[in-house]
């Protein structure tokens, strides 16, 4: 604008040549010059008459905008009422701040059961409570170990859909739980503690009266401590990952006492210490690629808030596997094979951690992680091929049975004895 009043300025004074240069104005700048121009140039001071320039004197914002674009404040206002007021816009707007009922689909209410028990979760839960039966030194009733399977599973279904509940805004922030069935609204609310009620109330009662009051009373105790101290804990201190460390390594003592009717033998404690230290290599790398998501739902994790404690953790508890493994032959729950076989599995999971622990990246720890999921199982098939009271147990039944045998034939012969000896006057 300065240019153009500067060059009409001169004009006056100084005879100007037939054309002048053109000054250009544009609301978008041009990144590079072209050298043909489609658009024709809104001001053009060699093109524009004298009756024009003398108007120029008193620039108007109407004289720099092209002719198409000076608009008329009538018809904005007009044709933003007419938008506005048309029947698509007012149905979209309506749909978008309406409630809307959910209405649960019948057919995929098994699915929706299973997404909210957390299948893969619970499936976990199970096979490690069917590992602590298996391992207790006791006789193997197959009715109490599939009771005890099927209880346990019912009320980690109940503590997961508990869990779901309380979450649901959390996770709607995450992308790793924002296709859970609450979040997307398959089921109500409502729907969710009515299934965690029955399933609470069958399990409970399957653990009670077809196993033993201690099983049931720690799938109680694990219920409320994930619940309603572990899942509200997890915004507030890292605490939460020994908690929830504790909560994973309870169903093995719930197998053991299913099994063994309790848990005061050093050997119980053998696989539930095994899985309380799994667990921190294992989320603890699962963690720390998802430390955008935890922040942003404001979870407090040990990858969010202590990076260099997240990676000792992991490092550490790797150590403590070991040592677990060792012991084992110790307390007679396996024979020494045990402690050789698992060392070098032991050994490569520490070695992973280690490089977890001195890279600190995103590669790193998903080896981490995806090295645990194979781990823990191969670790329990180790343990139950190596268990010490296998052979001993078929050897005590059978021993059993014969003192029965024995002494069911002595009583048979003292009888007889009896009937035919003669009776003294």
């Amino acid at each position: 604008m300065i240019l153009l009043l500067t060059s009409l300025k001169l004009c006056r004074q100084i005879k100007c040549p037939t054309k002048i240069p053109s000054v250009v104005y544009s609301s978008m700048p041009l990144a590079k010059e072209k050298k043909c121009i489609k658009e024709k140039p809104w001001i053009s001071v060699s093109d524009t008459s004298e009756d024009q320039l003398k108007n120029l004197k008193i620039l108007k914002p109407s004289v720099l905008l092209p002719p198409d674009t000076v608009f008329n404040d009538k018809l904005i206002n007009n044709n933003l009422a007419s938008t506005l007021t048309s029947p698509n816009v007012v149905k979209s707007k309506i749909a978008e701040t309406e409630w809307k009922n959910i209405e649960l689909d019948c057919t995929k209410i098994t699915k929706y059961c299973l997404m909210l028990s957390k299948i893969r979760l619970t499936s976990l839960v199970v096979i490690t409570t069917m590992g602590g039966y298996a391992l207790a030194p006791g006789a193997f009733d197959p009715q109490t170990f599939l009771m005890c399977s099927i209880g346990t599973g019912l009320v980690s279904a109940t503590a997961n859909s508990i869990n779901q509940f309380f979450e649901v805004p959390f996770d709607s922030q995450m992308s790793r739980t924002k296709n859970r069935v609450l979040v997307r609204g398959y089921i109500t609310p409502a729907h969710a503690i009515a299934f965690a009620a029955l399933s609470g109330m069958a399990g409970f009662s399957i653990l009670y009266f077809q196993v033993n009051g201690l099983t049931a009373a720690l799938g109680a105790a694990n219920l409320i401590l994930y619940t309603l101290i572990y899942t509200p804990l997890k915004r507030v201190s890292i605490v939460n990952t020994w908690v929830g460390s504790i909560v994973g390594a309870i169903p093995p003592l719930m197998g053991w006492a299913g099994c063994m009717g309790d848990i005061l033998s050093p050997g119980a404690m053998i696989m539930s210490g095994i899985l309380y230290a799994w667990q921190f290599p294992h989320f603890n790398a699962l963690s720390w690629n998802l430390r955008p998501d935890y922040s942003r739902a404001g979870y407090r994790m040990m990858s969010v808030t202590n990076p260099d404690l997240c990676r000792r953790t992991a490092f550490r508890y790797c150590g403590v596997l070991m040592g677990l493994s060792y012991l084992a032959p110790v307390l007679d729950v396996t024979n020494w094979w045990f402690a050789l076989a698992s060392t070098p599995l032991n050994a490569y999971f520490l070695y992973l951690s280690w490089q977890f622990y001195k890279q600190s990246d995103s590669s790193s720890s998903r080896k981490l992680f995806r090295f645990s999921l194979l781990h823990l199982p191969i670790l329990m098939i180790m343990m139950l091929a190596s268990k010490k009271s296998w052979s001993s147990q078929t050897d005590n039944n059978e021993n059993k049975k014969i003192d029965i045998d024995k002494n069911n034939q002595t009583n048979i012969i003292d009888n007889l004895t009896n009937l035919l000896s003669p009776t003294s006057v």
